[in-house]
């Protein structure tokens, strides 16, 4: 079957997804070498179901979801609104097939229609294959991000 392309859909996440949502999440987790509980899972399930603070998009490869991003809106001290892009995930599988660059330009519509200014995301110097994406759709600011873990009040 050469010659066959797949199609990329950008959505929502709905009910319906939220095993694969969760088994590429942890897939995610994982691959920053974190561990996290199922609080962590359940409690941004029910933020991105409730669509207020924290939003999420699913990428579909022929209906099927291979991919995700969660992003958030803050205000900005020196202008409008400006959109954080906090989680980036495409299955290996469907990696190089245009997924991550479907969902940056989804969140890039949709922040547009929130009066963002812009769309920023930080990822790890070490990450090449992602940062080879990134120098294509995004300008590298050469900001260095520092910063202080808190502890968690008992």
């Amino acid at each position: 079957m050469t010659g066959m392309t797949s199609t990329i859909t950008v959505d929502r996440l709905g009910p319906e997804d939220r095993e694969a949502w969760e088994r590429h999440f942890r897939a995610y987790i994982d691959f920053y070498g974190r561990t996290e509980g199922p609080e962590m899972y359940e409690r941004a399930w029910q933020a991105f179901q409730d669509d207020a603070r924290l939003h999420a998009l699913a990428a579909r490869l022929d209906g099927r979801l291979v991919g995700f991003t969660h992003f958030l809106v803050h205000p900005s001290t020196s202008g409008p609104d400006v959109c954080y892009l906090q989680d980036l995930f495409t299955e290996p599988e469907a990696r190089g097939k245009g997924v991550a660059g479907a969902l940056i330009a989804a969140v890039g519509r949709w922040a547009k229609t929130q009066g963002c200014d812009r769309v920023y995301w930080n990822t790890q110097e070490s990450n090449t294959t992602a940062r080879r994406l990134y120098d294509k759709v995004a300008r590298n600011t050469g900001f260095i991000k520092y910063q202080i873990d808190l502890p968690q009040a008992p």
